[in-house]
């Protein structure tokens, strides 16, 4: 081996893989992120679904405007009416358009052999959320059943019921895998940190060697992962924004389920998570490597 080949491998010992770390922790925070999406758009989706948890309310037959009017005003003052900004909590449909909807469904005139339109005005009322359970619903039928004026009450139950037991099992399927991938992310980033410092083991103990202390020899390195882990967590963060614009583009709907709140505390998250692991990281393998007696570093 020449002279020339023996001084390069001798500058390349103890070389810090700067790049596989960023790499490392860029895939990792990547993917913490994207789970925190699907977790937040499943959280949007499941609002917009609980929103649209509806009783169709069946007017007597032929009541006067006024009279309508003050079931309306009596609807709209019942608490478990939902009350949130940009939706109409209650909905008129006369029977004539009821009936208009019907034929255009069916292609049936219904109204051609019975000479009359048995259908009933009604109004579409949608509950808050807070009220999806069997008995709390079953409670509001009752109540909304007292109105005078109101003939019927209908809603499905079986939906209801069904859809309470799905969020559920989502919510802890979700919360379960969300932890157990920050502990992975955790031990990924972790033993990324750790490899790393692995080629800088003897300039570490050089350093001790010539008298510097334990926060001396730390600091350059911390300060260094830090950097890594804001690299990372930006580089991460846009990665994330292209696919779910990208996304947004392909698939209808999807942007109407993103909170713009939501995304920019996912994207701080991924900040704060790859300094902390980072940082958290090279301080516990310093420790180690510095406690490392010579012929354990080798």
């Amino acid at each position: 081996m020449s002279k020339e080949k023996k001084y390069r491998k001798k500058k390349k010992l103890g070389h810090y893989p700067f790049i596989s770390v960023i790499l490392s922790m860029t895939l990792a925070l990547f993917i913490l992120g994207l789970f925190a999406l699907l977790i937040t758009t499943t959280t949007s989706l499941t609002k917009v679904i609980q929103q649209n948890v509806e009783m169709q309310v069946y007017l007597q037959s032929n009541l006067s405007e006024p009279q309508q009017l003050r079931v309306s005003k009596s609807l709209a003052s019942r608490e478990y009416v939902l009350n949130e900004e940009n939706i109409e909590p209650i909905r008129f449909i006369s029977k004539k358009e009821a009936a208009e909807k019907f034929i255009e469904e069916t292609g049936e005139d219904f109204m051609q052999f019975l000479g009359d339109n048995p259908l009933k005005d009604a109004y579409i009322v949608k509950i808050s959320p807070e009220y999806h359970s069997s008995e709390k619903m079953a409670a509001v039928q009752k109540d909304i059943e007292n109105i005078n004026g109101v003939f019927e009450v209908i809603y499905t139950d079986n939906m209801v019921q069904s859809i309470n037991e799905n969020i559920t099992k989502i919510s802890i399927v979700l919360l379960s895998i969300s932890i157990l991938l920050f502990i992975v992310i955790g031990i990924l980033i972790n033993n990324t940190i750790k490899l790393a410092l692995f080629s800088q083991r003897f300039l570490i103990r050089s350093m001790q060697l010539v008298g510097a202390t334990k926060a001396f020899i730390r600091k350059p390195f911390i300060y260094r992962s830090i950097l890594h882990g804001i690299i990372s967590a930006f580089i991460a963060g846009g990665l994330l924004f292209g696919l779910l614009t990208y996304g947004s583009q392909k698939l209808e709907g999807l942007a109407e389920l993103q909170n713009q709140e939501m995304l920019l505390i996912i994207l701080g998250g991924l900040l704060i998570t790859g300094i902390f692991i980072a940082s958290f990281s090279t301080y516990r393998a310093m420790q180690k490597y510095m406690a490392m007696s010579l012929d354990e570093l080798y």
